[in-house]
């Protein structure tokens, strides 16, 4: 049963979702491109309620007008009926969960682009090329849900793996779902290094940060260090040549970004800028919420093997996500981008959570 209150909530929302429809048809509007696109976002969430909203509202009218024939009716008629109320009442009931959902307040950043940051941990080259797998895992899953990535930079290991690589990662609910793939993840198989065909264990580290606008963190030019040196590794003409790699750092906090994957020294700056904000960021948050050692910290921990939020066994084809107790045996289908399942469950449990602290 909804309450008077949240019914009133829900429908000055539908009040809302009408205006914004109005408002995405005004001239002055469509001119204005933040504010168009701010409005868009705030329709499409908007007619989500509205739609659970119609789905509920019909489904007690369903359910009144069954009840309403059933003290008129007897036999088999009043079997088909009591059937009709009872499914009813079980549309009403789905439809009034999923408004309590949507009423939950958003994450502030479900809008924002979003920076993965991925390093190899424990395990020596078997960490790098463990990482390599990772970033290769995010790119075919982010191709299924139709999010662009974009490479920021990579530092290709001895092997071909990867000791760190940064991601910016844009698309509907980028953010939503890869905010649960921070933290240290563990791989347990027989590396290509090892010759006696024994199953090691390594980890890589993961840290997701909501991409920053410049007017949330302002960076005092004088309190930067910027060094530029030249590139190295693997690159086209001109990137091996010159002096187009930069490296930031904040004097303050002691936070180091270094760019290198583009030709241009200015473009390999404004990157590095971009993820020193998130970064920054990401700090302040967690300072905010008085958690020592900043977001990111909590997000990757140590990297050391016992810490872990998953677990990938190659042998067994197992993947486990600790944090729900989840076990899948589809580590292939995993690790080729098909991680909608251990997503969707994650999604759940937190909406579970968040509901329950509500009450």
């Amino acid at each position: 049963m909804i309450e008077p209150a949240v019914l009133a909530r829900l429908e000055a929302m539908e009040q809302e979702f009408t205006a914004c429809g109005d408002l995405l048809a005004d001239p002055e509007v469509v001119a204005d491109r933040d504010r168009y696109v701010a409005t868009t976002r705030r329709y499409r969430a908007l007619g989500q309620v509205v739609d659970a909203l119609e789905r509920w509202r019909s489904a007690r009218a369903d359910a009144a007008a069954a009840t309403e024939l059933l003290g008129e009716s007897a036999g088999d008629e009043a079997t088909g009926l009591r059937a009709e109320v009872a499914e009813a009442a079980r549309a009403e009931a789905r439809a009034e969960a999923e408004l309590r959902e949507l009423l939950l307040p958003r994450d502030p950043y479900d809008d924002r682009d979003v920076i993965v940051e991925i390093r190899g941990a424990e395990g020596g080259e078997e960490a790098n090329l463990f990482a390599r797998d990772l970033r290769d895992m995010y790119r075919a899953w982010a191709g299924r849900r139709g999010w662009t990535v974009e490479v920021l930079d990579e530092t290709v290991s001895d092997l071909g793996g990867c000791s760190e690589v940064s991601l910016r990662v844009s698309g509907d609910g980028a953010w939503s779902r890869l905010r649960f793939e921070a933290g240290p993840h563990r791989v347990q198989r027989v590396p290509v290094t090892e010759s006696q065909g024994r199953v090691h264990t390594s980890s890589a580290t993961v840290a997701v940060l909501p991409v920053a606008d410049e007017v949330e963190v302002e960076i005092d030019p004088a309190e930067l260090q910027v060094d530029v040196f030249r590139s190295s590794g693997p690159g086209g003409q001109s990137v091996n040549t010159t002096d187009s790699a930069v490296r930031i750092t904040h004097l303050p906090t002691g936070t180091t970004v270094s760019m290198q994957d583009q030709k241009s020294q200015l473009q390999n700056r404004a990157r590095a800028r971009e993820v020193l904000r998130s970064r920054l960021l990401a700090a302040a948050l967690a300072a905010q919420a008085a958690e020592a050692g900043g977001r990111k910290r909590e997000q990757i921990g140590g990297g050391g093997r016992s810490e872990k939020i998953r677990t990938y066994n190659v042998k067994e084809n197992r993947v486990t996500d600790h944090r729900i107790q989840l076990t899948l045996h589809s580590l292939d289908r995993v690790l080729a981008g098909d991680l909608d399942a251990i997503s969707d469950a994650l999604l759940a449990d937190d909406r579970a959570r968040r509901l329950r602290e509500e009450t």
